[in-house]
């Protein structure tokens, strides 16, 4: 497993329903489902996703777009449309079936604190153009979708989740897309395998010297080079890691401070506590106390279009 494993390891599209929607001009939707993710991919015909900046950007038939929310966007024929002219939509859109468009959409539910660190590395706005790797798999996808198979919905759900990983890696590799330094890292023959094997079992007790084992060098030379490419020590990224793992578990029910503690590597709570306030400025009944009436409110972000 490396990073890129567990950010998207929440992001799923269950519960959701995809499908095809066949737009005659002039058409504008705007998308408000509030979701952390929605990709948009035109099977057949071409439009335009305007974010609400203003940002423009054609998506023609072949390209998949990502849309990093919660902030509403509209996807139309022309971007500069009448505002009278939109009709607002949470991925349910219909139209006439002698539409020159046929959009496929699906909004995506991102839980925890794990995934939601994608987010942070993603722009606005992203579109893979048709010369993707991925595109037997959007074939296939669209096949699926226009079969009017029974029983259908769990075989999308996890095509969609698979198109979704196979894009955001086409991206990441892109030459304009600024990836994150840990991607980047994870090709390296030193922080590579180290990167992995944290992320693989946060819970070993790990030291820099331990981890140069990993990597096959010198504790010094492990050292300079991690921090030149992640620009923070090893062990500096580990805590944060934890950290970040910790927040998830502290929201599960049933789940103890010594509980979370073990899971992350620490061999007491007290440990474990003193490290979580330093990194995340309160102790970790705090943060579990905020984190349950935050997801008592939080609205569903799974999406649904038909």
């Amino acid at each position: 497993m490396d990073p890129f494993d567990d950010l998207l390891r929440g992001v799923r599209a269950n519960g959701a329903v995809f499908g095809g929607s066949v737009l005659s001009p002039p058409w504008a939707l705007r998308f408000t489902d509030d979701a952390f993710l929605t990709l948009c991919a035109p099977l057949r015909g071409e439009g335009w996703i305007v974010l609400a900046d203003g940002t423009a950007q054609r998506v023609t038939q072949g390209d998949v777009a990502i849309v990093r929310g919660p902030e509403p966007f509209v996807f139309t024929d022309d971007p500069t449309a009448p505002d009278e002219l939109v009709r607002e939509v949470s991925c349910s859109v219909t139209g006439g079936v002698d539409g020159s468009t046929v959009l496929m959409a699906g909004a995506y539910r991102v839980p925890g604190e794990v995934p939601r660190r994608l987010l942070q590395v993603l722009p606005p706005l992203l579109v893979v153009p048709d010369e993707h790797d991925c595109s037997s798999m959007r074939a296939y996808l669209e096949t699926q979708l226009t079969a009017g198979l029974p029983d259908r919905q769990i075989v999308v759900d996890r095509l969609l989740d698979w198109l979704l990983v196979c894009m955001l890696r086409e991206w990441f590799d892109r030459p304009e897309a600024a990836s994150p330094a840990w991607y980047r890292a994870l090709g390296d023959e030193v922080a590579g395998p180290v990167l992995r094997a944290m992320h693989e079992a946060p819970d070993r007790p790990w030291t820099l010297a331990s981890l140069a084992e990993v990597a096959g060098v010198s504790r010094s030379t492990f050292a300079k080079r991690f921090h030149e490419l992640l620009g923070e020590p090893p062990l500096a990224y580990l805590t944060e890691w934890r950290m970040t793992l910790a927040a998830d578990l502290l929201g599960e029910p049933g789940t103890t401070l010594a509980s979370v503690a073990r899971r992350v590597g620490y061999a007491d709570p007290f440990g474990f506590s003193a490290a979580f306030k330093r990194v995340r400025g309160m102790s970790p009944s705090e943060y579990r106390d905020g984190a349950g009436r935050q997801a008592a409110g939080r609205p569903d972000f799974a999406g649904r279009i038909g």
